[in-house]
């Protein structure tokens, strides 16, 4: 977290994703379902997603404000799936309206004294932490999920709706979870009609 976020108030709604997961599944997901169905499938709308985690996230229309943080690898430096992709030009410092209200963006890599893993928890942790966080949608790779699970199990976590989002169902713990796939296909546009 870069000092101007720490020093300033931190919005109630965060969304806190892998980047170079989410864009794997992206992909993979394209993949598979341009056979399934028959058509090109379009990059993810990040917009979209955003907006479709949040509302699985349990946020409702309204003019909330909200932040949505990538967490990238240092070598990474675009989403290859998702429109926008670029996390320097396009994503980090920029922010978007929609139906839910404003979204900010941030696009956080790591640095060779700490793994994308830790920073991941550490952030995680940091967030579940401050007060003004009432919404924390927390979106990890699945090499990190059981440690972001053990954090959040030693966090007060209380006040706070906290969901996780994994491709499989989750069970135990003390957060909500969410298939991560139905916002993902959202963003891509990919319909039901078409897939049953």
């Amino acid at each position: 977290m870069n000092d101007q976020q720490s020093a300033n108030n931190w919005q109630e709604n965060i969304i806190v994703a892998d980047g170079d997961y989410i864009d794997k599944v992206a992909f993979d997901l394209t993949v598979n379902f341009e056979r399934m169905i028959g058509r090109r499938i379009p990059k993810a709308d990040l917009a979209r997603w955003a907006e479709c985690v949040a509302l699985d996230g349990g946020l409702r229309e309204g003019s909330h404000h909200s932040h949505l943080i990538l967490i990238h690898s240092k070598d990474s430096r675009q989403l290859q799936n998702f429109a926008p992709g670029d996390y320097v030009n396009d994503i980090d410092a920029r922010a978007f309206d929609g139906a839910l209200g404003e979204f900010s963006m941030s696009a956080v890599s790591n640095e060779d004294v700490i793994s994308k893993e830790e920073l991941f928890c550490q952030t995680v942790e940091f967030l579940a932490t401050q007060p003004e966080v009432k919404r924390l949608m927390v979106v990890p790779a699945e090499e990190t999920l059981q440690q972001v699970r053990n954090v959040l199990r030693k966090t007060d976590t209380a006040d706070k709706t906290i969901t996780l989002f994994a491709m499989q169902p989750l069970i135990g713990g003390n957060t909500r979870s969410e298939i991560l796939g139905y916002s993902l296909m959202a963003a891509l546009g990919i319909r039901g009609d078409e897939i049953k």
